[in-house]
């Protein structure tokens, strides 16, 4: 019925306490017999960064690291306790490639499904669109190897590694010219 990175096949043990008596009490909450606690699975909040260049394609990465290495995404990545989406947004492309944006946008939210360490994290992928005077300054570094740019009906679906940021492109692509 589950995936076997779902956390009712991952979770064995409450975090509280220890108990192996930690039983999942429906497919997104846990309860601890011993303990009384009680866990949820709720989303974690992410970014993706829309960036376009001067011919109207979409800035990409290449992921340096598991999971899905060597794949393209969108530039961006976990929200930190205490953070803005704006704020993380603006980290994120400071991280990853080197350079100031201004000018957030937010464009919409995605659900998705994250696989990490054989765990699955569910995530709402916040989106914004963003400018910068810097494109021409990107490096690639921390969880990047590489950028390019794709025109948006361009992108393989089959390169993208998450169902979020290939729905993101999608709705860029049935919205093109109004946004």
């Amino acid at each position: 019925m589950y995936s076997n990175t779902h956390p009712v096949n991952v979770l064995k043990f409450c975090p509280r306490c220890g108990s192996a008596h930690f039983q999942a009490t429906c497919n997104r909450s846990f309860k601890c017999e011993d303990c009384s606690f009680n866990y949820y699975v709720n989303s974690s909040a992410a970014v993706a960064v829309l960036l376009f260049n001067d011919k109207g394609e979409l800035l990409l990465t290449r992921r340096a690291v598991e999971p899905h290495i060597g794949k393209l995404d969108l530039p961006g990545g976990f929200i930190d306790p205490g953070e803005t989406a704006e704020q993380a947004a603006i980290r994120e492309i400071q991280e990853e490639l080197g350079i100031q944006v201004h000018s957030l946008r937010y464009f919409g939210s995605f659900p998705n499904e994250y696989v990490y360490s054989g765990f699955s994290v569910y995530t709402i992928d916040l989106a914004f669109f963003a400018q910068t005077e810097n494109l021409h300054q990107m490096t690639a570094s921390d969880d990047v190897s590489s950028f390019e740019f794709h025109k948006l009906q361009d992108v393989d679906p089959e390169e993208m590694p998450s169902i979020s940021m290939y729905n993101i492109i999608k709705e860029l692509i049935s919205r093109e010219g109004t946004y």
